[in-house]
């Protein structure tokens, strides 16, 4: 009697996650002195976590797959490059669990500056702003000249949620962005600096799939800011400074100029024109790691 073997096979529905690595360019100051414009060097690194909405895997049985709308990171110059000195900082850095909310501010300092300068005022505003205020570190995340360069600002790391000091009260899980001068109502805000501004913030939302158009709620951590320290209150996702802090800042010029910014944002995002997809996420004490 002969023996025959038969192979049963079983076909089952598997999803598979996908993952969509960003297409980053970021400067290096390689070959370069810190006060000339950087190399420039390809990153695919994205350190803050990915997005909060998801779309369904088209196979039966499938878990939502999340698809963050990545943006092309900016050239940034570093810390390095603008020759911090890095003795006048604290030597630790604080995190939150992600950036879902971005402060613009200005400087206040003058407007007709030589770009070529800014290494120099940006280390003057450091000197002030570890000396003279004890911040420990520059308060803003990034700075933005206005020939539409991005500079470092305080320091961890470009592609992490560090905690700034530069929205009292709301420096967990935002970033700020300053405009390097003073943009008081009249000042024509330039357009170099302004697509910069937005396309950092459409970057930097981007990691955690942030519609820059959305709402966002933030909880006051400290009584000085507009709201009582525990006070939850509704932001755009791309605010002004004055918006959480009784500030002019980021004066009226650069503050008239949001909306522009959150829709040019948005389009860096790849998102369709129109009304938002009100996506935000709401940012409390307890959804993020409090540092130390």
């Amino acid at each position: 009697m002969r023996l025959y073997r038969m192979a049963l096979w079983v076909t089952v529905p598997l999803a598979v996650p996908l993952l969509a690595a960003p297409a980053g360019v970021t400067r290096a100051g390689s070959g370069t002195t810190p006060e000339s414009p950087p190399a420039v060097q390809r990153t695919g690194t994205v350190a803050e976590p990915a997005g909060d909405s998801a779309w369904p895997f088209p196979t039966l049985g499938a878990t939502p797959v999340a698809f963050p709308r990545m943006a092309r990171r900016p050239a940034i110059v570093s810390r390095a490059q603008w020759r911090a000195d890095e003795t006048k900082r604290d030597a630790h850095a604080h995190y939150a669990g992600g950036v879902t909310a971005i402060f613009i501010h200005h400087t206040d300092t003058p407007n007709d500056y030589d770009c070529a300068d800014v290494p120099l005022t940006l280390r003057n505003l450091y000197t002030g702003q570890t000396r003279d205020r004890d911040w420990g570190d520059l308060g803003y995340n990034f700075l933005v000249d206005r020939c539409g360069t991005v500079y470092e600002g305080r320091a961890g790391g470009v592609d992490r949620p560090v905690v700034g000091s530069h929205t009292q009260g709301f420096n967990r899980g935002t970033a700020g962005i300053a405009a390097i001068g003073t943009f008081g109502r009249g000042t024509q805000v330039p357009a170099a600096m302004e697509h910069a501004i937005a396309a950092l913030a459409a970057w930097k939302l981007g990691l955690r799939g942030v519609d820059p158009r959305s709402k966002v709620r933030l909880t006051s951590t400290n009584d000085m800011s507009r709201y009582p320290k525990g006070t939850s209150a509704e932001f755009n996702v791309i605010s002004g400074h004055r918006d959480g802090t009784e500030t002019d800042c980021p004066g009226d010029a650069l503050f008239a100029r949001l909306p522009a910014i959150r829709d040019m944002a948005a389009e860096l995002q790849g998102r369709s024109a129109g009304a938002s997809s009100g996506i935000g996420v709401p940012v409390t004490l307890q959804s993020l790691h409090q540092g130390k």
